[in-house]
């Protein structure tokens, strides 16, 4: 199939719209079996409860060409069951995990004129979601919903390319112990939007939430789960019951372990220790691996010995492992690619 005439270098990372999504209902106690569309607008009650109690959950992913030339979409299984998981929480049906699946290779197949050429540095994000589109106006979860899926090609998430963020220890709380905060729901990124543009006012990149129990141990950002470098190469990230969990964190942890060779270690992290380890960075869809050169708490600056030119050296190798097993150039354990056909 051509490509679209888009300029595969220099797009951002924003929506653009693409020419079929995903939609299957749920009514009265069942999903329908959805379809692929041409419109991309939704018409819904004033008071439908999506607009009045948000709730509304998604997940984030992404269809990349390999360099052999085929379309594939990482680990969309771990997506499906993240999905379910938060419906759960949420109270709302859990749409089928293999039809999740299905759904999802079905919209890159149907846009795969946006799927950004290899090499691009481009790639197409995927957005599945669901919420409840019924009329609500006392507090109970909705009786319909929509489960959708769209897709945008987009380019890095931040601008610049891949170099070292400067994050600070936020006075806000992400999630409350016991609370949402390890589901992937609307209303978790709600509550950071504040945050996010009183850092940037303040010039820094992101900020990173301690739990709200001690605000003692490091939790993660409002988009990505923090990844650290012990001095003697040992990968840590920071174990908590309201840390969404990274599908990118999970995989770079295995990537670490099976073919680089590194221990690695799910534990608290506490803020005090931060400062001894070697390297920092965040993780998710978005970015794969963001490097972290330095976090300021309160004045008090923690400065990573990798410094604030590149990627430290560990972090850089299981950057480029994990993009090469998603671009197709290093062999992907067995599941992880699902080839669009």
């Amino acid at each position: 199939m051509e490509k679209k005439n888009i300029d595969w270098q220099n797009i951002g990372f924003g929506y653009m719209k693409t020419d079929k999504r995903f939609v299957s209902s749920y009514k009265d106690g069942a999903w329908d079996e959805g379809a692929l569309i041409d419109d991309d607008m939704i018409t819904m009650s004033e008071c439908a409860c999506v607009l009045q109690y948000a709730q509304t959950i998604f997940e984030g992913m992404k269809a990349y060409t390999t360099e052999d030339g085929r379309i594939v979409v990482f680990r969309p299984d771990l997506n499906a069951e993240r999905l379910a998981n938060s419906a759960k929480r949420m109270e709302m049906p859990v749409y089928p995990e293999d039809k999740f699946v299905d759904a999802v290779l079905k919209v890159v197949k149907a846009n795969e004129a946006y799927v950004p050429p290899y090499g691009s540095g481009a790639t197409l994000y995927l957005r599945p979601y669901m919420f409840g589109i019924n009329p609500v106006i006392g507090v109970k979860p909705a009786d319909e919903y929509q489960f959708r899926v769209f897709s945008t090609p987009v380019g890095p998430y931040f601008k610049g390319g891949i170099k070292p963020l400067t994050i600070r220890v936020s006075d806000f709380d992400r999630a409350a112990p016991h609370g949402t905060g390890h589901i992937k729901a609307g209303l978790n990124y709600a509550m950071s939007l504040h945050a996010i543009v009183s850092a940037h006012e303040e010039g820094y990149d992101e900020n990173m939430y301690l739990d709200a129990g001690t605000r003692t141990k490091v939790e993660e950002t409002g988009g990505a789960n923090f990844l650290f470098v012990t001095k003697d190469g040992k990968i840590v990230t920071p174990k908590s019951g309201s840390i969404l969990p990274s599908i990118t964190r999970r995989s770079l942890m295995h990537v670490a372990k099976e073919y680089l060779g590194l221990e690695t270690e799910e534990r608290e992290v506490y803020l005090d220790e931060v400062k001894d380890f070697a390297e920092c960075g965040l993780c998710g869809t978005a970015a794969v691996i963001s490097p972290v050169g330095k976090i300021v708490d309160h004045g008090r600056e923690i400065c990573f010995p990798s410094g604030m030119d590149d990627m430290g050296p560990v972090t850089k190798k299981l950057y480029e492992t994990l993009t090469g097993i998603q671009m197709g150039r290093i062999e992907a354990p067995e599941g992880w690619l699902r080839v669009v056909e």
